[in-house]
């Protein structure tokens, strides 16, 4: 039995944020998750590995679950489920049959005490102390943007687009292969590694520089690296134009006007005029997909260069305005989880969460969109 265990007066509720590509796991009240694992799990009855989410139907996505939650807490954690008290990170659009499933797997199968579900955008500011923001959430299949007011979340001005890691894993492997590289090398776990190691966000000048016709003389690219592939002998060389251009999905200027510039003006638009410039001064960028170097500044260039020469959004803001973003706390990629650690230190835990007895009556999670779970007595 851990330390903490035999003198605390109380077992600490356990904390999980399930992302698509990694899960976050840990205590509350700590400062760090104690483990952050890929989302898989190998099948018991097969030995395949394979993603959490890639399922067919609702028994197997519950079978999965079950699996993946038994060697988060007899590998990971060591500590047993029963009469624990958990802490959901979960995305406030996440589908319902994942989370109904996760609940009836808990309940159900570990017969846990009560879990309490906290949104993910809501959740991350509480690590900076401040009500109000516009979180973006740059994951591995999607990065969502949600602003914050006042401690409540605007669902209509709500934005995703598809664009995150995966879409620069795409990316990185459709340059490289037409440079020769095979394409059996470039692994999933290779090609992140190269978009760690090697890859950075280009500056707003040099962009423009890149991307104008009308140049004769591009600027030099960035030195190429060579980067030796663990499993085998092989050694493919990076380009400096892959390693500086595989961000600019994310950048790219169509008519669609979906970049990830024109998504936070858009949100910020959709929201009443009184609150705009609150959130265009706190901006909160958070996931694994922000940890990159030069995004930041490369974001708030483009958002002020829009905001200057871009005729649509010029009627529509008026005053000065500048664009202010929060540091976090600790690292961007698990952000989202210590606002759960946090808030599962707190009466919140008593107060706002599912309880056994109340599952067991419907085997249902309330859910804010449904109309039957927030319909008033009387």
């Amino acid at each position: 039995m851990p330390l903490y265990e035999s003198v605390m007066q109380e077992k600490p509720p356990i904390v999980l944020d399930i992302g698509t590509a990694y899960t976050k796991l840990g205590f509350a009240a700590e400062a760090y998750p104690r483990k952050i694992i890929p989302t898989t799990v190998v099948l018991t009855t097969t030995g395949v590995t394979k993603r959490l989410f890639d399922y067919v139907g609702t028994e197997q996505l519950y079978d999965q679950i079950v699996d993946f939650l038994q060697t988060i807490f007899f590998k990971h954690l060591l500590v047993s489920p029963k009469e624990r008290k958990f802490v959901i990170v979960e995305n406030i659009f996440g589908q319902t049959i994942i989370r109904e499933t996760l609940a009836r797997a808990l309940f159900i199968h570990f017969d846990v005490s009560s879990v309490l579900f906290v949104p993910a955008h809501l959740i991350a500011l509480s690590t900076l102390a401040v009500p109000t923001g516009l979180v973006v959430d740059i994951g591995y299949s999607e990065t969502t943007i949600m602003p914050v007011f006042s401690g409540v979340q605007i669902l209509s001005a709500f934005k995703d687009h598809s664009y995150g890691s995966c879409a620069v894993h795409d990316e990185i492997r459709r340059q490289l292969v037409a440079t020769g590289v095979k394409e059996p090398l470039l692994t999933s776990s290779v090609l992140e590694d190269i978009k760690i190691r090697t890859c950075f966000v280009n500056s707003y000048e040099r962009a423009q520089a890149r991307a104008s016709s009308d140049q004769t003389q591009p600027p030099p690219p960035p030195p190429s690296v060579d980067y030796a592939i663990c499993d085998g002998d092989a050694v493919i060389s990076i380009p400096g134009t892959v390693r500086e251009s595989v961000y600019e999905l994310m950048f790219e200027q169509n008519n669609e006007r979906d970049s990830l510039p024109h998504l936070i003006l858009r949100a910020i638009l959709d929201c009443s005029m009184d609150v705009r410039r609150a959130l265009i001064e706190s901006i909160f960028v958070i996931g694994g997909g922000a940890m990159v170097l030069g995004l930041l500044p490369r974001l708030k260039q483009e958002l002020q260069q829009l905001l200057a020469n871009d005729s649509y959004y010029r009627e529509r803001f008026h005053g000065e305005l500048q664009f202010k973003f929060y540091n976090s706390i600790g690292k961007q990629n698990f952000t989202a989880w210590l606002g759960g650690a946090l808030c599962g230190a707190t009466d919140l835990i008593q107060t706002r969460s599912l309880s056994k007895e109340s599952y067991l009556r419907n085997e249902h999670v309330p859910d804010w969109s449904n109309l039957c779970d927030n319909r008033h007595g009387g």
